[in-house]
């Protein structure tokens, strides 16, 4: 306890340093008092844990439990999932690079499952939330467009290209549909990035819908980007030949 008073004196400094006469008697005694409330303080505090002890060890104990049933969850569950989903899903993948989208969908072969299956069966893991994108892509290819739209939508897109292409293929399933509000705003998501292949191709898309809906402004500031940030892109040609007759 000494240590503590000697310390609290440290840090007020010298005797006296307010100009009271009688400070150094003063000091003592809020040095007395205070070193009381540190104590009580202390007392207050063992005897909360020496009341609530069972309560605490109870918290410690289910952070605990949780702790280990997330990792079970993760590494004995969910882990081994993601490795069976990854190994489900290639044979699926290859049909679709061959165009054979109903095959890929739900019949790729050889045992394996197609897309739809996977999507019930990996729930949750990102092969399933891939298959959602390639199911969506599958069911506009064959002209399913309102089936499309739902595993698009079903798709989160978290990396730098498929952003772009679901919003694109959002627009064109819209747009088969005549759903022409729609699918103007979803082509107005995919242009939003900067892509030197994709991003002029959604580019002359919504400049071609927008001259159809009679909006020629639209359409006119899509192939000015076409020309000004794409112009060795295939698109380019389309523009070169639209902006003089849209300008006018």
């Amino acid at each position: 306890m000494a240590k503590n008073k000697q310390y609290l004196r440290n840090k007020g400094g010298n005797a006296g340093y307010r100009g009271n006469p009688n400070a150094d008697g003063q000091n003592q005694e809020d040095d007395d008092d205070t070193l009381v409330d540190i104590v009580e303080v202390k007392e207050h505090a063992q005897d909360f844990f020496e009341r609530n002890q069972n309560t605490v060890i109870g918290f410690l104990a289910i952070a605990v439990l949780l702790a280990g049933a997330f990792l079970a969850y993760k590494y004995g569950y969910q882990a081994p999932r993601e490795t069976a989903s990854m190994e489900a899903i290639h044979k699926a993948e290859f049909q679709f690079k061959q165009d054979s989208f109903a095959l890929a969908l739900s019949n790729p072969g050889e045992g394996y499952e197609g897309f739809l299956e996977i999507i019930d069966n990996y729930s949750g893991t990102p092969v399933a939330n891939l298959s959602n994108y390639y199911a969506g892509i599958s069911y506009l290819n064959l002209g399913n467009y309102d089936v499309a739209i739902e595993y698009l939508n079903d798709y989160s897109a978290n990396d730098d290209v498929t952003p772009i292409t679901k919003s694109g293929a959002l627009g064109d399933a819209h747009a088969e549909l005549g759903n022409m509000d729609a699918a103007m705003s979803n082509y107005k998501k995919a242009v939003s990035s900067d892509n030197a292949f994709l991003t002029p191709y959604y580019l002359n898309k919504l400049a071609i819908l927008s001259m159809s809906q009679n909006d020629n402004a639209t359409a006119l500031s899509s192939f000015e980007r076409i020309e000004k940030d794409y112009p060795q892109s295939a698109e380019a040609k389309d523009a070169a030949k639209y902006v003089p007759l849209l300008g006018k």
